[in-house]
């Protein structure tokens, strides 16, 4: 009996030697608590990776064995989280020509041009983020372009939203591809009026090309993940989910969680194409040790995207007629995929664009739920961007959670309604209808299509404006949500979406302690200034990421 005590006297005794407690005071704090209410607090206390109790102005603190931070009056928030973006991607394209913003063909041209003469290339030159929308005229680029200053390279750009590419001559004889070359289904060649390839490749012919592309080394890999979590939490990501990953990215990550150097949390979406998925299914739920790798989930796409006008829609895009977009698979395999990952019990997250595509998706997810009966695990649909008003009200009938990007809403404005028209338009993009209809909104960005800020995602939500706050008074204004609730879904919704609500989201006893300090009180500020928004530090497990 002496030797128990002993015993636990000395492990208890070890455990206030390791033990970190942590008292973060003079901040203006906001959270929500279990209802989903925002409530203010002016100081947190945590021990090593847990939250133990918040502290209002009106308590009292404590002030022995513990170490104080004083935060100066800045405002202290719950980690951010984005649902829907892609790691691997935005980690490269952070090493790879950056087209984003650029106003023209010729723009994206010089912009590479400059990029090869700063930069090292490899076999490829690689890059993403045009977007023939913003040019003059609007029309697709050419391979002729890229000819011209680069005849020896294989050159291969993604378009902003990933659904189409931008390939020159080299890359094209590499692929085989010509005159006499077939479209996929579910993709389509790009072809001029002589029939031969333009050099641009819509959604599943895009893998004629990418194929082709030398794979990046494991180590190689791991590099980008982690220049790529360091990014996103100087911005103020505690966690993302990764939309559909391979094996090989699937085992770098467990690499990584290994060594202990995840430096943000990863709920990662399994690609539902991956060669191995039958395994991977089989394999059941991951969690690192430390939870901060986790798989629950798989990633199926039903559908292109608007501005390529390959998002399926039920009628004619309207400055397109007799063209309706792509689905990616047939109705039948469609279900067939979505009751295969069901069936393992895995969440299943579709992407879907168009009313077309959401409508086919909420028909088999209905007709498998019932089947499965798993209602309970908390399917979601990608993006969830033009919808029919009807099928609004089946999401939260079937559970199904819309998880989307504010920032789509800014970046499409100036071609939507051309897409859809004055009617169709109304059901697109439409986060307030869907919040009265109690549908829970997962927000995100879809890096790197969009900036990773989260900020500027919530700016978006608010102010249905961009950067520059326009249009002056937002675009379908109606549509937009409070601070609140766009907070809500950066935060506690996200985490409900990847089932993690007990373990982050929020500030709360025993919760994880993941918090950000920002310079500005987000509440308290005109909204249009809320992408402003700088962040000084973030806060995982109880310890200060190093942003380097």
């Amino acid at each position: 009996m002496k030797t128990i005590s002993l015993l636990l006297f000395f492990t208890v005794f070890h455990f206030s030697l390791s033990a970190k407690t942590i008292l973060y005071k003079n901040i203006t704090g906001y959270t929500l608590n279990e209802s989903g209410q925002l409530i203010k607090f002016s100081a947190i206390k945590f021990t090593d990776d847990k939250i133990d109790s918040l502290y209002t102005s009106l308590d009292t603190l404590p002030d022995t064995n513990i170490h104080t931070i004083d935060g100066k009056g800045k405002t202290l928030l719950p980690g951010l989280i984005d649902a829907h973006g892609h790691v691997l991607s935005y980690g490269l394209s952070l090493i790879q020509v950056d087209l984003n913003g650029v106003t023209s063909e010729q723009s994206a041209v010089e912009r590479a041009v400059a990029f090869t003469k700063q930069n090292t290339t490899g076999k490829w030159l690689l890059g993403r983020g045009w977007n023939q929308v913003l040019w003059q005229g609007k029309n697709f680029p050419q391979a002729t372009s890229l000819d011209e200053y680069f005849k020896d390279i294989p050159i291969w750009f993604k378009r902003i939203d990933g659904h189409a590419g931008w390939a020159n001559s080299k890359a094209m004889a590499l692929a085989g591809i010509d005159k006499t070359s077939i479209s996929p289904a579910g993709g389509e060649i790009i072809k001029d009026q002589q029939g031969n390839p333009t050099g641009v490749f819509i959604d599943n012919a895009m893998a004629l090309i990418s194929d082709k592309i030398p794979l990046i080394s494991p180590k190689e890999m791991e590099h980008a993940l982690l220049k790529s979590m360091k990014a996103l939490a100087k911005v103020g990501l505690t966690s993302v989910h990764d939309a559909g990953i391979n094996n090989e990215n699937i085992n770098a990550y467990k690499t990584l969680a290994k060594q202990n150097k995840m430096p943000i949390r990863v709920n990662a979406m399994i690609d539902i194409n991956d060669q191995n998925i039958v395994q991977l299914l089989q394999a059941g739920h991951f969690s690192s040790q430390d939870q901060m790798f986790i798989i629950n989930s798989v990633k199926i796409s039903a559908d292109g995207a608007l501005g390529s006008r390959g998002a399926s829609l039920i009628h004619d895009y309207t400055d397109l007629a007799k063209h309706k977009g792509l689905m990616l698979y047939s109705v039948q395999t469609l279900e067939r995929l979505i009751a295969m990952a069901m069936s393992y019990g895995f969440q299943v997250n579709t992407h879907a664009i168009g009313d077309n595509a959401n409508k086919t998706v909420l028909d088999l997810y209905e007709k498998q739920i019932i089947s499965s009966k798993r209602k309970d695990l908390r399917h979601r649909i990608e993006h969830a961007q033009v919808l029919q008003l009807s099928d609004i009200p089946r999401f939260a009938k079937l559970s199904v959670i819309a998880s989307m990007q504010a920032t789509h809403a800014t970046s499409d404005k100036n071609m939507a309604q051309d897409r859809l028209g004055e009617t169709r338009i109304l059901g697109a993009y439409a986060w307030q209808t869907l919040l009265k209809a109690g549908v829970i909104i997962a927000g995100g960005s879809d890096f790197p299509i969009e900036s990773a800020n989260p900020f500027f995602g919530l700016h978006a939500s608010v102010t249905r404006q961009d950067k520059e706050n326009m249009p002056n008074k937002g675009w379908y204004v109606n549509e937009a949500m409070t601070t609140a609730q766009a907070f809500k879904s950066f935060t506690l919704d996200a985490a409900f979406a990847a089932h993690q609500e007990d373990l982050i989201g929020s500030l709360a006893k025993n919760k994880k302690a993941d918090f950000i300090l920002v310079d500005q009180d987000i509440f308290n500020i005109n909204p249009s200034q809320l992408w402003k928004t700088q962040v000084l530090e973030t806060w995982i497990n109880g310890k200060r990421v190093d942003f380097d």
